[in-house]
């Protein structure tokens, strides 16, 4: 048995068509898809279809346009406009294939559209596409769009797997909830994007090709580069961070130095500091790593240090970290941190 063989493409797929033969002919290309075993369930109308999505929604749902009573664009318009069913992708199938018609199905958040007929090739093709953005989607953060907790753990595992070498950033925020509380929600939002940018802008920068950048939550991030890499950039969005969060505060705040919350746990106020960033750091130089679970141990270990201190601060894994920091213009840090 070959032990680096892929497991077959996997999906619940929905189709949706009132001509019995082309729901065969559909179902049949689907069965027949090479490395993929698809689960295809059908429905003879929209009204049917409807009832077997609220059912058991499907991962994929391949949609007729022109049928009898309530038709695809109709059946498209209530299953986007429902939270339970709105990110299910749906490819229209249609003969109508008029820049109008496509407009139309575009209006009502079609996600891709087949034109009768066609080939199977083509009909796998934009179904493993759909399945894959979804999927993407799901495991990716809602507000940055970076990948989520799911698609971190892959990468890390991947790169053990491999015996690849690495440095293992993780980020998050001082006195982000106090920021929160006391600006609210959408300003908070902004700060989560901001800091999003400002780690692609460093990675840009002092990264390199294949390197990751995963959202936790909240204001937890991660970075995965090379272990040479990881202090010039750690440092880098420390400074970059310390220069510009400045500008989310109002300028009586920032002038104040400080914003004053209503505290919870302590029954009364307190004075907040600007926000400032701890990036921890974790390598496998020098040190057997097997399990990203050790990433986060390590990395818990770091972070009781880093938040012992105030301000910004790099935090590196002495114990298992030998390689020098790489020179860059910008990004040099006084107290060298």
């Amino acid at each position: 048995m070959n032990q680096n063989a892929q497991p077959p493409e996997a999906g619940r797929i929905l189709v949706i068509e009132d001509d019995p033969k082309l729901r065969f002919i559909i179902a049949r290309q689907l069965s027949d898809a090479k490395d993929a075993a698809y689960d295809v369930r059908t429905a003879e109308d929209g009204v049917r279809g409807l009832e077997e999505v609220r059912r058991d929604p499907p991962e994929l749902i391949l949609l007729d346009v022109m049928m009898p009573g309530l038709d695809g664009y109709e059946v498209c318009r209530q299953l986007k406009a429902s939270p339970l069913t709105s990110r299910i992708p749906i490819i229209f199938l249609t003969a109508k294939s008029t820049f109008e018609d496509r407009i139309r199905g575009l209006e009502l958040y079609a996600d891709d559209y087949i034109t009768k007929p066609w080939a199977q090739s083509e009909l796998i093709f934009r179904v493993r596409n759909q399945l894959k953005t979804r999927r993407a989607q799901l495991q990716s953060n809602a507000l940055t769009g970076l990948p989520g907790n799911v698609l971190i753990e892959t990468e890390l595992t991947r790169r053990i797997a491999r015996g690849e070498k690495f440095g293992f950033l993780h980020l998050d925020l001082d006195h982000f909830k106090a920021y929160n509380d006391y600006y609210g929600y959408a300003r908070g939002d902004a700060v989560i994007r901001f800091l999003a940018a400002l780690l692609h802008e460093q990675i840009e920068r002092y990264g390199q090709p294949g390197d990751f950048i995963g959202h936790i939550g909240g204001d937890d991030f991660v970075v995965i580069t090379a272990p040479e890499r990881a202090h010039v950039i750690a440092e880098a969005i420390k400074a970059n961070f310390d220069t510009r969060i400045g500008s989310l505060y109002d300028e009586q705040d920032l002038k104040r130095g400080y914003i004053t919350v209503l505290s919870s746990r302590q029954g009364g106020v307190t004075n907040f500091e600007m926000m400032s960033i701890t990036v921890l750091v974790v390598t496998n130089v020098g040190r057997d790593i097997v399990h990203g679970a050790q990433v986060s141990d390590i990395a818990k270990e770091l972070k009781k240090k880093g938040k012992a201190q105030r301000g910004s601060v790099v935090v590196p894994d002495r114990r298992s970290d030998g390689s020098p920091v790489m020179p860059a213009t910008d990004q040099a840090d006084p107290e060298g941190r």
